[in-house]
C-alpha cells in the first residue's frame, strides 16, 4: 500500500475499549556520549534551568521501596541467620551491582522518582523502569525485584497527565498520557513525547505479561490510544503518515524512533488481547517507516520533514526498533517477509555499527539496539548479537566503571541515570530469556 494512502483512525469500539481500560488503570491500586536527537529537541523545548515550581523538593511520600540493601528499616533489624542465597557470578552479578548503584545514587527515597531538576525527565525514568523490569526477569536473583517494580509504577503515575490544554496551548493531542516532565502539581508537565510513551508502554506490557496486573495493561492500552491518535493523517505532508516526536503543534517531523516502537507495542498488545486493530496499526506503522525512511543500504534514517527532506543520520536504536518490529510481526502473522526484512537490517547494522561507532553513541541507543538484535537472534538461532552486546558491556565494565559501580560516558565523561540504566539493561538482558524482552 503506498505510504500516502495510509490513514489510521481509531474505530469507535476500540476507542471505547481503550478509554475503559485507561479508566480501569486509574482506578486500580498503585501499580549522550555525543549530541542526540533526544537531547537536542528537549533542549530546544525550553530553558536549560529547572522549570519546576520554586521550592519543590519531592512529592508526597507514596510508600515505594528504598534502594536495595539500603532500606533504613532493614538497617535497624538485628542480624539473624538466613538461608544461604545463591552466589551470583558473571552477567547476573554485574547486572545486580549496577542496578544497586542506580538505586543508591539516583533514586529519591520515598517518592518513586529519580533525581533531576529535582526529578528526572520521563526519558531517563522510562529507562530506569526498563532496567527494573529487565532485572525482574533475571532468574535466581538473591533479592526480590518485585517491590522495585511496584515502586516504579508508583513513580510513573507522577508523570501522568490526563489532559493537555489543546491547540490554544500548542498541543495537538489532549489524550491522557505521560508528560516529558513530572506533571502538575508536583512538576511543570508540558509536552508528551511519543517515543518516551512508547518505551513506557513496552515496559508496562512486559509487567502485565509477568504479573497480570490489570492496571499495567490499562496504562499500556491508554498509551496505545495516544500513539494511534498521534499518527499523522495530514495529506499535505510528504510521505503522509508516521508519528511525530511530540504532541506540539510545531512538531511536524515524523521519526523512525517514534513510529517503530509504537509498532512493537501494538504487536505486544495484540498478543495479549487478540484485538486485531492493534495488529493492523502495527503493520501500518511498520510499513510507513519502510516506505519513507529505509535507505538503499538497508538502514533506517532518523526522520522525514514536512516537505520530504530526510535526515539520513544513522543511529543504532532506529535499526533496533525496526529489527524488533519485524521480528514481532513475523511471530504475530507468520509472514516470513517480515523476518527476512529484520535479518536484512540486522546484517546491515552489524556491518555499519562498529565498536567505535557504538562507543560514540549515548549508551541508551545501543541498549535498544541490543535488545532487539538479541530478540531476533533468539528466533533465527543465529547468535552474533550476544557476542556484540557482551563485548560492549565488558569494555564498559573495564574502562567506564567507577569504584562505586557507576558508569560514565560522554565528553567530558559523566555519570547519568540514563547511562546507568542502559548498562543495567544490557547485563540483565544477557542474563534472562529473550522471551521476556517483549
Amino acid at each position: 500500500m503506498p505510504s500516502s494512502s495510509l490513514q489510521i483512525r481509531t474505530p469507535i469500539a476500540l476507542r471505547g475499549a481503550l478509554i475503559a481500560a485507561w479508566l480501569l488503570a486509574l482506578a486500580a491500586p498503585a501499580l549522550a556520549a555525543h549530541s542526540s536527537p533526544h537531547a537536542a529537541k528537549r533542549a530546544s523545548a525550553g530553558s536549560t534551568s529547572s522549570r519546576y515550581p520554586a521550592g519543590v523538593s519531592r512529592p508526597r511520600l507514596h510508600g515505594g521501596s528504598a534502594p536495595l540493601a539500603h532500606s533504613a528499616a532493614a538497617a535497624k533489624k538485628p542480624a539473624a541467620k538466613k538461608p544461604k542465597k545463591p552466589v551470583l557470578t558473571g552477567n547476573p552479578a554485574r547486572a545486580l551491582l549496577a542496578f544497586e548503584a542506580m538505586q543508591r545514587y539516583y533514586y529519591v527515597r520515598g517518592s518513586g522518582l529519580y533525581e533531576g531538576e529535582p526529578f528526572s525527565y520521563l526519558w531517563p525514568f522510562s529507562q530506569a523502569l526498563a532496567a527494573t523490569v529487565s532485572m525482574a526477569n533475571v532468574p535466581r536473583l538473591p533479592v526480590s525485584i518485585s517491590p522495585e517494580v511496584h515502586a516504579r509504577l508508583i513513580g510513573l503515575r507522577t508523570y501522568l497527565d490526563l489532559n493537555n490544554s489543546g491547540a490554544l496551548e500548542g498541543y495537538t493531542s489532549t489524550l491522557a498520557a505521560f508528560d516529558g516532565t513530572v506533571a502538575p502539581p508536583v512538576g511543570p508537565g508540558g509536552a508528551k513525547y511519543y517515543d518516551d510513551n512508547d518505551w513506557v508502554g513496552i515496559e508496562l506490557a512486559r509487567v502485565y505479561k509477568k504479573t497480570h496486573n490489570a492496571g499495567a495493561l490499562g496504562y499500556a492500552e491508554g498509551i496505545m490510544a495516544f500513539e494511534i491518535a498521534g499518527y499523522s493523517t495530514d495529506p499535505t505532508l510528504a510521505c503522509a503518515g508516521g508519528i511525530p516526536f511530540a504532541n506540539t503543534v510545531a512538531n511536524t517531523d515524523r521519526n523512525t524512533i517514534t513510529t517503530g516502537p509504537a509498532a512493537e507495542l501494538a504487536v505486544q498488545l495484540f498478543q495479549i488481547t487478540d484485538n486485531t486493530e492493534y495488529l493492523h496499526f502495527a503493520e501500518t506503522a511498520y510499513n510507513w517507516v519502510r516506505n519513507c525512511l529505509l535507505q538503499p543500504n538497508q538502514l533506517y534514517a532518523d526522520h522525514i520533514r514536512p516537505h520530504g527532506v530526510v535526515d539520513s543520520t544513522f543511529w543504532s536504536y532506529n535499526q533496533g526498533v525496526m529489527i524488533g518490529a519485524g521480528t514481532l510481526l513475523y511471530q504475530a502473522t507468520g509472514n516470513s517477509g517480515y523476518l527476512y526484512q529484520a535479518r536484512q537490517t540486522a546484517q546491515a547494522a552489524r556491518e555499519y555499527f562498529t565498536p567505535q561507532r557504538l562507543g560514540e553513541e549515548n549508551p541508551f541507543f545501543p541498549s535498544v539496539y541490543f535488545r532487539n538484535l538479541l530478540y531476533l537472534d533468539s528466533v533465527t538461532h543465529d547468535p552474533p548479537g550476544p557476542k556484540i552486546a557482551q563485548a560492549y558491556v565488558d569494555y564498559a565494565w573495564q574502562h567506564l566503571r567507577l569504584s562505586d559501580n557507576l558508569f560514565v560516558a560522554g565528553s567530558p565523561a559523566s555519570a547519568q541515570l540514563l547511562y546507568q540504566a542502559a548498562v543495567v539493561q544490557i547485563y540483565a538482558l544477557l542474563s534472562s530469556p529473550p522471551s521476556t524482552y517483549f
